[in-house]
Parts: structure tokens; sequence; C-alpha cells
């Protein structure tokens, strides 16, 4: 019996319009037509304009606040499942509420695994997303996960700035494992910092674990929400006398007073994808696209390919 390859078909949630339209003209595809209904209460009801029916179906939608980013994609997923799609893959360039990966104290929810459990149970047969805040949330899913690296976008931007003296840093304890792999890459040295909170994005006391005297210090995270840590860390390094301070988070939250925040800072320039939108411009911030790293992946997941090459580190 032979085999029928489905045709491809490629969704954007209204949150991430933007970036699917550039996955899709990387990809060689049409952005497929979804037109949504909203009622005068807010609640929303998408509808797919053309058949899915045999198709495999990839919904393009980051999860970031508000809820109804999350809603959208399980909605999509939903009315995917229920028009006979045979593959729908969930492409979530940011996977949302990952930060609640663990019971860290009594009387909490998981929130990355439910978010998990949800998407499968709304339809989702794969998901591929990039640079989760903490890689055991793949172990939430029981269909496969496809997590890319934004480390294949930031690289080639890295050594086009061809910074002497380089050393890589990590914000936090807890990405250091990202920052040595950046290290060992670009064979240059690792700073840690070792900040201390009173309250939930409020640091209370911050110091460095290496040396950052006359180096171009790249700090290293794969996400930007207030900005409070990053403008800190650049502050305490330059005090200690670096040369330039650059940082580079795949993730733009950005929220609360971010954007005052980078303006005022010793940032040179802080370095993002589009996995986010920004809400506004600012002359600190630059944005490399991921879009084609995602339309290449998924056009190997299409022709069942490997994608290791797609793994710089």
């Amino acid at each position: 019996m032979s085999y029928t390859v489905p045709e491809p078909k490629i969704f954007a949630c209204t949150q991430s319009d933007e970036l699917a339209r550039k996955i899709a003209k990387e990809y060689g595809a049409d952005l497929g037509k979804v037109v949504f209904s909203t009622y005068s209460d807010g609640e929303f009801q998408p509808s797919f304009e053309e058949s899915v029916r045999g198709a495999r179906v990839f919904i393009i939608g980051s999860t970031f606040p508000n809820s109804d980013h999350l809603m959208q994609m399980l909605l999509m997923l939903d009315a995917a499942k229920r028009a006979s799609a045979r593959h729908i893959t969930a492409v979530l360039p940011y996977f949302g509420w990952a930060r609640q990966d663990r019971k860290d104290k009594p009387r909490v929810p998981i929130g990355a695994k439910l978010i998990a459990k949800m998407l499968e149970v709304a339809g989702a047969t794969r998901i591929i997303t990039m640079d989760l805040h903490a890689d055991q949330i793949q172990g939430f899913f029981e269909k496969p996960v496809d997590h890319l690296f934004a480390s294949t976008v930031f690289l080639p931007y890295l050594r086009k700035l061809n910074l002497d003296k380089l050393t890589i840093a990590s914000p936090d304890m807890g990405g250091s494992k990202r920052a040595y792999a950046y290290s060992k890459f670009l064979e240059s040295d690792v700073v840690i910092c070792y900040k201390q909170r009173k309250k939930a994005n409020v640091i209370s006391h911050m110091e460095l674990i290496g040396d950052v005297t006359g180096k171009n210090v790249v700090l290293v995270d794969d996400m930007v929400d207030t900005a409070g840590t990053l403008t800190k860390a650049a502050e305490v390094m330059m005090e200690k006398g670096a040369l330039s301070v650059r940082a580079i988070c795949t993730h733009p939250i950005l929220s609360g007073q971010a954007y005052e925040r980078i303006e005022n800072s010793k940032l040179e320039e802080l370095i993002v994808t589009d996995s986010i939108p920004l809400r506004q411009e600012s002359s600190k911030i630059k944005v490399v696209s991921c879009a084609h790293l995602f339309a290449d992946v998924m056009q190997r997941v299409q022709t069942n390919t490997s994608i290791s090459s797609k793994f710089l580190m």
C-alpha cells in the first residue's frame, strides 16, 4: 500500500501573525486563512476557511501573556483535530508559563506541565519550540518535541561583531549551562552572576564569579522580562572594569519598565529574536529573525528528515 505525503498547511495565531508570514515565506508556502469571530463579551472562535482534511497542519503561535494567546492556540488545535487533519504540529516560538516547571513551595501548580497536557488534549501531535526555560519541560509531553536552540541564529551575529577579549556571562546560576555552551563554541571565558531576590523580579544583591576587567562581555539568557537582572548585571560589570556589555536573550517579553530600563542602562545593545513581537522601538534592541530556522525544521518534519544538523551546540 503506497504512502501519500500529506499536504502541508501553515496557519497563524493572531499574536504571531508577522513571524508566521516570514516563516511561510521561508518555507515557500502561503499562509492559510483563518477567521476569528468575537462575541461582545470577548469570547472568540477561530475558523479555518479552507479544508485541512488529511493535511499536515502547522499552527504558529507564541503563548506569552495574556492568556488569550494560549487560548487561540488551543482552539485552533481543536478545530484542526475536528476537521480531520492527519498531523497537527503546534509551533510555539515562545512556550509561555515555562517558569512554573516545578513545585518550589507548597500548594503551587506546575503550570508548564498543565499547559503541555492541554496542548496534547486539544489535538497537538507534535511540538516545535525554541529555548525552553527549562530543558526538562520536554518530558512533560508524551508527543514528539523538537526543541530548537536560538544559538543557531545568535552565533553568526556574534561572529560578525568580531569582538576581541570576549567573555560570555550568565545572569544567574540557572543559566550557567547555556553560558558554558556558548563559551565553548566561541572559545571564550565565562563569568557567572550570583543574585539574591527578596521577591519576584526584585534583586536585592548581585556578585560576579569571574573577572571581567578589560573584557567585552556578552550576557546570555533565554528570556528578558522586566530587564532588572540584565541591567543590574551590566551595571555591576562596568563597575568591575568591563570594556562593554551586550546581552542576547531569545524571548523579548519586556514587561513593566523593561524598555525604560534598557534605554537608561549600561548595555551596549540587547539582541533578541522575533519569537515575541516588540511593543515599541528601541535604539538599543536589535531583532534577529528566527523565521528561517523554524521554516527549515518544519520542512524537515514534513519530509521526515533529521534536524540534528540544526543544533550548533
